[in-house]
């Protein structure tokens, strides 16, 4: 199989959703300038057997690694992403770290997406993993919910994922049970709220810098 093969078994076309008014969903709080976009909002497809290139193999492995993991799995612009169950999370990536075939010794990110209209998953966790023995990247995708924003933490398999967690926790307020120090890391530690969210209001808010006092956007100055 050709690389070229490989790359179109592993492209899906993606699911469409409803349309997203804004950058940020539009309303009167959004100040950024893009409030007259409308587009739709797309989630990639769950891809089929084969998907391409080494993802069957890695597939394979994974699966045969942790049978409890259901076959979850897109494949886009090849790129691979494996949707795993929260409370699986934390066996997958032990497994795919320590076994020989797999090797992914690193998680390079940890990033969340906030999806208010996807009802019990509102909220997505990914995972980057790199393999250097075999020069290979993979994603795992996690989603939990607005009501139950819970999720294992993985310092205890990548250490270095801490502040990853920290930052994810500060924008998104997904709770990393297990973590040594949830505490934010980017906002003042009696921030209220999550700004990351997509239903965090834009504008409106005062900022204090060590008694200096910053007028939120659209109170600063008249156009």
């Amino acid at each position: 199989m050709t690389a070229s093969d490989a790359l179109e078994l592993a492209t899906d076309a993606p699911t469409i959703q409803p349309v997203r008014k804004g950058m940020w969903g539009g309303g009167p709080g959004d100040v950024s300038g893009f409030g007259g976009i409308s587009r739709p909002i797309q989630y990639n497809s769950r891809a089929t057997r084969p998907y391409g290139g080494w993802f069957d193999e890695v597939i394979d492995q994974v699966l045969g690694l942790v049978p409890d993991l259901p076959e979850e799995v897109s494949t886009d612009r090849g790129e691979l992403t494996i949707y795993v169950p929260k409370d699986l999370i934390l066996e997958v990536v032990r497994a795919t770290r320590d076994d020989a075939a797999l090797r992914f010794e690193t998680c390079t990110s940890v990033c969340a997406v906030h999806y208010p209209d996807d009802l019990g998953a509102e909220l997505h966790v990914v995972y980057a993993l790199l393999s250097m023995t075999h020069n290979r990247r993979i994603r795992l995708e996690v989603v939990t919910s607005d009501e139950d924003p819970v999720v294992p933490s993985v310092g205890s398999v990548y250490p270095h994922t801490d502040w990853h967690e920290r930052e994810i926790w500060d924008m998104f307020g997904v709770i990393f049970e297990g973590h040594s120090s949830l505490t934010r890391i980017l906002m003042p530690d009696d921030w209220d709220g999550h700004p990351g969210r997509k239903d965090y209001p834009l504008g409106g808010i005062t900022m204090k810098f060590k008694g200096a006092e910053v007028p939120p956007p659209d109170e600063r100055r008249s156009y």
